[in-house]
Formats: structure tokens, C-alpha cells, sequence
């Protein structure tokens, strides 16, 4: 039952995440809408203070190493470009496809997992995978966005 629940829940967050990428591509890129995601989701890092979500060593590696992996595909899709004086995203259709896949590879995951990993243990392992794809993904996105914004608005030259 408590995987169909936190599945739901997944389902829930990756269409919110979805219109939210949708909707933004509307509007100018700031390099705080980029950042601020990673930083608001490190607060589901307290989940590990509760032993029922600690996972071993081992668990770790594995959970943020596929989410690295993931964010390989989430990296390809999320191009800048300049309109005028303001950043935009670029609207990806493979985006889209690409968030679904990874969700449903999310929630098939989880079922065939939860046969042999506690649900608990299973729920800290997604978070890191997840925490592990958004990190490297937004890091990149702020150096493509930062890049950007220097050919808009180069640094200032400073004399010594």
C-alpha cells in the first residue's frame, strides 16, 4: 500500500514538474530559478535522521550514480537560448517524452524493488537518485545560462 502511495506521489510530482517546465520556457531564465530548485529539495535530506530511511554505503552509491546517469538525459534537453536582452529555455518535446520515461522507470523501479528493499530504505534511495539527477543537471544549466549571460552582458574588465 505504501508504495502505491509514494508512487502516486511521484506521479503527482513528475507531472507538476512537467507544467512547471513548460510554463518557465514562457518566461526569462534568472540563474535563481536555476539554483533554487536543488536547494529546496536538499531539505528532504532531514528524511535521514529517521533510521527507517538510512541507507548503507553501498545504497547510496548505487541510488546516486543512476541519477547521475539520468541527468545526462535531462542535460541534453535543456537548451538556452537569447531572445533580445533575456534568457529563455528552450522548449524541448523530447523533454517532455524523456520526464515521463524517467518516471515511469521511477515507478516500475520502485514496484519490482519493494519485493526486496524495505519501503523505507526504498524511499531514501529514490530521493538520492533524485537529489542525484537535478544537482549535476542544474549545475550545468547555470554554467549554459552563465555562458549566455556573459555574451549579453560581458564582465567588467577590471585594470590592477
Amino acid at each position: 500500500m505504501m508504495v502505491i502511495a509514494t508512487s502516486f506521489m511521484a506521479v503527482l510530482m513528475g507531472s507538476l514538474a512537467l507544467f512547471v517546465r513548460m510554463k518557465a520556457s514562457r518566461k526569462p531564465a534568472t540563474a535563481k530559478k536555476i539554483i533554487l530548485p536543488p536547494i529546496f529539495m536538499s531539505t528532504g535530506a532531514l528524511m535521514f535522521f529517521h533510521p527507517m530511511f538510512r541507507v548503507t554505503p553501498l545504497e547510496f552509491l548505487e541510488a546516486i550514480t543512476v541519477g547521475m546517469i539520468f541527468s545526462i538525459l535531462l542535460i541534453k534537453t535543456s537548451k538556452f537560448e537569447i531572445k533580445g536582452e533575456e534568457i529563455y529555455l528552450k522548449r524541448s518535446k523530447a523533454f517532455a517524452f524523456i520526464l515521463i520515461g524517467l518516471l515511469a522507470v521511477r515507478v516500475i523501479g520502485k514496484f519490482y524493488l519493494s519485493e526486496s528493499i524495505d519501503v523505507g530504505v526504498l524511499s531514501g534511495m529514490f530521493w538520492i537518485l533524485a537529489f542525484g539527477m537535478i544537482v549535476p543537471w542544474r549545475i550545468a544549466m547555470y554554467l549554459s545560462f552563465r555562458k549566455l549571460h556573459h555574451q549579453i552582458k560581458p564582465p567588467h574588465i577590471q585594470a590592477t
